[in-house]
C-alpha cells in the first residue's frame, strides 16, 4: 500500500436509483421542478472535503469538475473532455444523460428547453457570475432560481462526514520569499485604490499564500479552509476552526488577524452590510451567498479580482528558486523509478505497483536530500494500455493491471517539496513500441516542443498559445479534449488560477507564472500519449531585428523522454536540436544526485539523437 494515496474500490455502487427518488420528493416539498448538484463547496475547491463530495454521492462520479441536474423525470451529468470515458463507467446510464460542461453547461442546457422551470440550488455553492448565468437562462423561459434554504444533497445522507480538521503550519520567508505583513498591506492599498471598504477571500489558497500558512484539510493540497475579510484599513479577520491551529500557528496569525470560528462567518458579513460598506467580491470565486448576506443587511456588491490571485501566480526570485530545486529532486526520483521500470519483465509489474515505487522513488531522493516529502500533488495516474486513454484514470484494486509487453504505460504524478510542487508526465514503451505508437507519440513531443520554444508578446493570452501546442497534432489528423497547460502553485493547489493555456485560458501571461505545457492523444479502447514538463514565464526580452519585447519559457521539469517512442525522421532539426540540448541539461542537473546503474541508465536516455541517414 502506497503512502499518501488509497487504491481501494468503491465498496459498492452508489444507490443512484434511490438517491434521485429521495431527491425528488424534496423537489416537490420546496416547490421547485429541478436542483442543481455542483462539484464544488464553499469555497469553490476543485479537490474536495469527504462532506463535500455530494455530486459523488449521488451520481456516483468522482472527477474532479461536473454538476447535475435533477429534474422530474429525467437526471444530467455535466462533464467536461477529460471526464467522458470515466462518466461512462461510473454513472448509470439508464438513470442519467451526460453533456458537456465545456459546449453545453448547465445555464445553456436550461435555456435551450422549453418551459418555466424553477431550479432550486445551494447559494453558498455557486458563484455569483454562476448565478447570473444561471438567472438569465431561466428569465429566457419564464422560470426562476430559488435559493434553498437547506442543501437538499445534505439533507438525504444520513451519515455525512464531518468537516475536516487538518492542522495549520507556518511557511517559513525562505521558501514563501515574502513576510504576510507586507502581502496584507499590499493588498489593502490595492483594495482602497479600488474604492472598497473591504473584501472577503474565499479561495483557501488565496488565504494560504497572504498569510504565509499551508494546511492539511484535503488531500494533496495544502490548505486550510478558511474564510478572510480584508478591510481597506483596520486589522483583517480569520474564520477558522480553532481545533486547525497549535498554539505556534495561533500566536503567529494573531500577530496579523483577528481569529474567529466559522459560525461567526455569515453574521460578520451581515455587519459589513448593515454598516453600509461597500465590499469587493470576485464574481467568479465568491458564492452567492456571502454576495446576499452583505446585500440583504443593507450593503452593496461589486465585481473585484481576488487581490491575492494575482500576485499568487506571478512567482517570486525564492518561489521560482524553490521550484528549480524541487524540480531537481523530483526529476531524479523520476529517474530512478524509469531505471526501474525499465528493468521489469513486461506483465510482471501492475498499475498500483508502479505507483508504489514512484512514491518509495520519491521519499527515498527527498530524504538523501536532506529535505522531506510533504506529500504527492494528487492521485497518481497510472494508466497501461487502454487505461492510458482515460485522461484521469484513477487505478483502484478492481481496474488494476499489468503492464504488458507492446503496451504504452503513462504515468503523471507529482510531489509536494516545502519549496515548490511539481506535477510530470511521460509516457513509455513496454518492451518494443508496436503499430503507430512511435509516431503517435513523436508528434505529441513536437507539440510540447513546439510550445516550449514559443516566443510572445507580453500580455499575450494563454488561449493564444493553445494552438502552438497543437499544431503539430492538427497537422496529423490529431488533436486532444483538454487544455495544454494549467497554473502550479508554490507548494500550494498543483491547478492554480488564474493562468492557463487552454481555449479558455484569457488571462495574460506574466513573467514568473509556472504553467504545464502537456499535449497528448487518446486512442479509446488501446492506449494513451500525454507528456509534460512545467515551464516557467520568462521576463521579456528582445529580440534582433523586432521592435515588440517577446516572453518566453524555461523549463523548470528534468526527466528524459522514451526514445524508443520518438522518430527523428519525423521532427525537424530545430527540434532535435532542443530536445539534444534538453537531454545534455537533465543528465547535468540530476546525473550528480545518483550513481551506478541509474546514472549509466540516464546517460544512456539522454544520448544525442540521431536521423536514420546518419545512423546508417
Amino acid at each position: 500500500m502506497a503512502h499518501y494515496q488509497s487504491f481501494a474500490a468503491p465498496a459498492e455502487k452508489v444507490p443512484a436509483a434511490e438517491r434521485l427518488s429521495a431527491l425528488r420528493k424534496l423537489m416537490r416539498t420546496a416547490n421547485v421542478d429541478a436542483i442543481l448538484i455542483p462539484h464544488a463547496d464553499e469555497h469553490q475547491s476543485e479537490y474536495l472535503p469527504e462532506r463535500a463530495e455530494r455530486l459523488a454521492y449521488v451520481t456516483g462520479f468522482t472527477g474532479s469538475a461536473g454538476a447535475a441536474i435533477v429534474l422530474a423525470d429525467e437526471a444530467v451529468l455535466f462533464v467536461d473532455g477529460r471526464y467522458t470515458l470515466q462518466a461512462k463507467g461510473q454513472v448509470d446510464p439508464a438513470l442519467f444523460t451526460v453533456e458537456s460542461l465545456v459546449s453545453n453547461p448547465p445555464s445553456a442546457w436550461i435555456a435551450e428547453r422549453d418551459g418555466p422551470l424553477r431550479l432550486g440550488i445551494d447559494p453558498w455553492l455557486h458563484t455569483i457570475g454562476e448565478t447570473k448565468a444561471l438567472d438569465r437562462a431561466l428569465s429566457s423561459r419564464g422560470g426562476a432560481l430559488v435559493f434553498l434554504e437547506e442543501n437538499p444533497v445534505d439533507a438525504i445522507w444520513p451519515n455525512q462526514p464531518p468537516p475536516p480538521l487538518g492542522q495549520t503550519r507556518i511557511q517559513a520567508k525562505e521558501h514563501s520569499g515574502q513576510l504576510a505583513s507586507d502581502k496584507i498591506e499590499t493588498m489593502q492599498a490595492a483594495i482602497a485604490k479600488a474604492g472598497f471598504d473591504a473584501t472577503v477571500l474565499t479561495d483557501p489558497a488565496s488565504v494560504a499564500w497572504t498569510l504565509n500558512i499551508r494546511g492539511s484539510d484535503v488531500p494533496h493540497n495544502p490548505l486550510t479552509f478558511a474564510f478572510m475579510i480584508v478591510p481597506a484599513t483596520d486589522e483583517p479577520v480569520l474564520f477558522v476552526d480553532r481545533r486547525k491551529l497549535d498554539r505556534e500557528a495561533h500566536a503567529y496569525l494573531r500577530q496579523m488577524v483577528t481569529i474567529e470560528g466559522p459560525d461567526a462567518f455569515a453574521e460578520a458579513l451581515a455587519q459589513l452590510g448593515r454598516a453600509d460598506k461597500r465590499v469587493g467580491l470576485d464574481p467568479a470565486l465568491a458564492s452567492r451567498g456571502i454576495g446576499d448576506a452583505i446585500t440583504i443587511a443593507g450593503g452593496s456588491v461589486d465585481p473585484f479580482d481576488d487581490p491575492a490571485r494575482l500576485p499568487r501566480a506571478i512567482k517570486n526570485d525564492v518561489e521560482i528558486e524553490g521550484a528549480r530545486s524541487a524540480h531537481r529532486r523530483d526529476g531524479a526520483a523520476m529517474v530512478t523509478f524509469l531505471h526501474w521500470l525499465s528493468r521489469q519483465a513486461p506483465g510482471s509489474v501492475t498499475e498500483i505497483a508502479a505507483v508504489e515505487k514512484l512514491e518509495a522513488c520519491r521519499i527515498e531522493m527527498a530524504i538523501a536530500d536532506g529535505s522531506e516529502l510533504q506529500d504527492i500533488s494528487f492521485d497518481t495516474i497510472s494508466g497501461s494500455g487502454p487505461n492510458g486513454a482515460i485522461m484521469h484514470y484513477r487505478v483502484t484494486e478492481a481496474s488494476n493491471r499489468t503492464l504488458d509487453g507492446g503496451e504504452l504505460y503513462l504515468i503523471d504524478s507529482g510531489g509536494q517539496y516545502l519549496d515548490g510542487t511539481t506535477d510530470i508526465t511521460r509516457t513509455v514503451a513496454i518492451d518494443e513500441p508496436i503499430g503507430q505508437m512511435r509516431r503517435h507519440a513523436t508528434i505529441v513531443l513536437r507539440g510540447m516542443i513546439a510550445l516550449t520554444l514559443a516566443r510572445f508578446p507580453q500580455k499575450a493570452w494563454g488561449s493564444e498559445l493553445d494552438p502552438i501546442a497543437r499544431r503539430p497534432l492538427w497537422m496529423a489528423g490529431m488533436d486532444y479534449a483538454h487544455g495544454t497547460g494549467h497554473g502550479v502553485g508554490s507548494f500550494l493547489a498543483v491547478h492554480e488560477g488564474p493562468q492557463r493555456i487552454a481555449r479558455t485560458g484569457k488571462v495574460p501571461l506574466h513573467a514568473g507564472m509556472i504553467v504545464s505545457n502537456e499535449p497528448g492523444y487518446y486512442r479509446e479502447g488501446a492506449y494513451g500519449i500525454r507528456l509534460e514538463n512545467l515551464i516557467v514565464v520568462e521576463p521579456a526580452s528582445d529580440i534582433a531585428g523586432g521592435d515588440t519585447p517577446m516572453h518566453g519559457f524555461e523549463t523548470l521539469t528534468l526527466c528524459p523522454f522514451d526514445r524508443r517512442l520518438i522518430d527523428p525522421e519525423l521532427m525537424t532539426s530545430d527540434e532535435i536540436e532542443w530536445l539534444d540540448a534538453y537531454h545534455r541539461r537533465v543528465a547535468g542537473e540530476i546525473g550528480p544526485l545518483l550513481s551506478g546503474d541509474v546514472l549509466e541508465w540516464l546517460n544512456e536516455a539522454c544520448a544525442p539523437l540521431q536521423h536514420k541517414s546518419e545512423a546508417s
